[in-house]
């Protein structure tokens, strides 16, 4: 089998064919990064011959066009992580950097770690939706609280004997009060400021609510199941969706984990067998499971009493929550996959459906 390598740039895609057997370089192409040029490598690589494999390293924003356009043509993609580059030509017998070598050495990174084990490709659908507006929240939420803070410097200024409530200026009830008490008082250019501040904050409240009503419509249609579970918000749930991007590319709920960092690593050495913190992997995706862990730690039974049962075993409290995390992986992420039946008369969905863990609960509460 062939893997091609390739080595994308935002002006420039590089690509490199590698036989899987041999690791041997059997050729590469450069051609401008346009819509134009994706159908002259597909001519290029099937000239190479050869039943053959696309490994792009996985950074979405420059190559997430070409891989769109290999996947319409039904070509195999796979996506490799930067993570595997970081030594890689540090390592390699041909010394220098060039596109060429990078494109190299992404295929033999791909021949490396095995094609069969790396994240497949696939067309996106409702996930990278839910995906992109739960970024485009994050990002306005970021924006409100740098303005928060710089307005409450602005009206401590003013009236140090102020005191607003924490997060109180999120909500309509503060705002309004300090718009009325704005407009009362002299116009100072301190005090236009903080008018202009304080009407931006609720042109992004006002952003952020209708953000997060969309989200809630999207969850419930997409992931019933994961929408109903107790402990699971919305924006957990979206989070969860958007960032697992289609459980379906996962072979078992262990790569699931693995992926997310909630599987412990391997560190033994000799008679000392032990395991320990994983700090890569997906730290959003994680951050997610954990917020899931504590909500169901306080609010689902179920979970309250898989803590108590773990603690009676000896553990302390953090790796009794370390192990819930681990083990609603299988159930909650599985509900992610749990779509609405498909109405009669309708076209039943052409993806192939996921491959179900063979040890996933009937439901996302069971411990």
């Amino acid at each position: 089998m062939i893997v091609i390598g390739a080595d994308t740039h935002k002006r420039s895609h590089t690509l490199a064919a590698v036989s899987e057997a041999t690791g041997r370089a059997l050729g590469d192409v450069t051609v401008a990064a346009t819509r134009r040029s994706f159908g002259q490598l597909l001519r290029w690589a099937r000239g190479v011959g050869g039943e053959r494999v696309w490994a792009l390293e996985d950074c979405r924003h420059v190559s997430g066009s070409l891989e769109r356009f290999l996947l319409a043509r039904g070509e195999r993609v796979v996506r490799v992580p930067p993570k595997l580059m970081a030594g890689a030509r540090d390592s390699a017998r041909e010394p220098g950097k060039s596109d060429r070598i990078d494109a190299v050495a992404v295929a033999r990174a791909a021949i490396r770690e095995g094609v069969e084990t790396l994240p497949v490709a696939q067309l996106a659908g409702a996930e990278l939706d839910i995906r992109l507006l739960v970024d485009h929240r994050e990002r306005l939420v970021k924006q409100r609280t740098a303005l928060i803070n710089d307005l409450r410097w602005q009206l401590h200024d003013l009236w140090p004997e102020l005191e607003i409530p924490l997060r109180a200026l999120t909500g309509p009830r503060w705002q309004q009060r300090l718009a009325g008490r704005l407009q009362r008082t002299e116009q100072s250019t301190r005090v236009r400021v903080a008018r202009d501040e304080l009407k931006r904050i609720r042109e992004l409240t006002r952003a952020i609510t209708t953000l997060e009503q969309e989200l809630a419509a999207l969850v419930a249609t997409f992931a019933p199941r994961l929408a109903a579970d107790p402990g699971c918000g919305t924006l957990t749930a979206a989070k969860l969706i958007g960032e697992i991007a289609g459980i379906g590319r996962f072979a078992s709920d262990a790569k699931l984990a693995r992926l997310s960092a909630a599987a412990p690593i391997p560190a033994s050495s000799g008679r000392t067998d032990r395991h320990r913190l994983d700090p890569g992997g997906n730290r959003q995706l994680n951050c997610a499971l954990y917020r899931l862990v504590l909500n169901k730690a306080r609010h689902d039974p179920a979970a309250q009493a898989f803590l108590d049962r773990k603690q009676a075993e000896g553990k302390t409290r953090r790796e009794a929550l370390r192990a819930l995390k681990r083990h609603l992986v299988r159930p909650s992420t599985g509900s992610c996959n749990r779509r609405p039946a498909t109405p009669q008369g309708a076209r039943p969905s052409s993806r192939p459906p996921a491959r179900p863990s063979p040890a996933t609960p009937p439901t996302a509460t069971s411990t």
